[in-house]
């Protein structure tokens, strides 16, 4: 799948999956919903929630590695930092053949351009935080965060995900 391709998918996401509020039942709702996919699925997966500056819903699940919890601390900063999905912000590296570090100077201890972190965004305000994935392959990670958010803003996931890859 060409990158350009899921990048304006991506796009699409980032539009798209918007609350009208989030707080801290919205997180433990999506954060549980997210779990309750990945169960049921046999997946190894970290999953995080969180407000800019403070966390709202963390869980992992069996087999995961004590990593996982850098890596979407990680993922999120880039979140945080860029309000776009890490995915698409590693696509779009990807893209121009370059890296974050290369690019901005940002420490790769601090953030990572893998899939499955993605902007929590309210409609009219902005971004206000990040719901995160680690454990599956970043493409995969993003998909189940995608899928969750559809599932909880009651829209079709099947208009929104990104095309199988060939």
């Amino acid at each position: 799948m060409p990158i350009a391709e899921d990048l304006a998918r991506i796009a699409l996401q980032e539009r798209e999956l918007q609350f009208s509020s989030f707080n801290e039942l919205t997180a433990w709702s999506l954060g549980s919903r997210l779990r309750d996919l990945a169960l049921s699925r046999d997946l190894t997966l970290v999953i995080d929630i969180r407000r800019f500056g403070q966390p709202l819903f963390y869980s992992a699940l069996p087999r995961t590695i004590p990593e996982g919890a850098d890596w979407v601390r990680r993922k999120a900063n880039v979140v945080q930092r860029f309000h776009r999905s890490s995915y698409a912000v590693g696509l779009d590296h990807k893209n121009r053949g370059t890296s974050l570090h290369e690019r901005q100077g940002l420490s790769l201890t601090e953030f990572a351009t893998h899939g499955g972190g993605f902007p929590i965004r309210i409609s009219g305000s902005g971004v206000i935080g990040s719901v995160t994935t680690s454990g599956l392959t970043e493409r995969a990670d993003h998909e189940i965060v995608v899928e969750a958010l559809c599932a909880e803003l009651g829209r079709d996931y099947s208009s929104l995900c990104l095309p199988s890859e060939s």
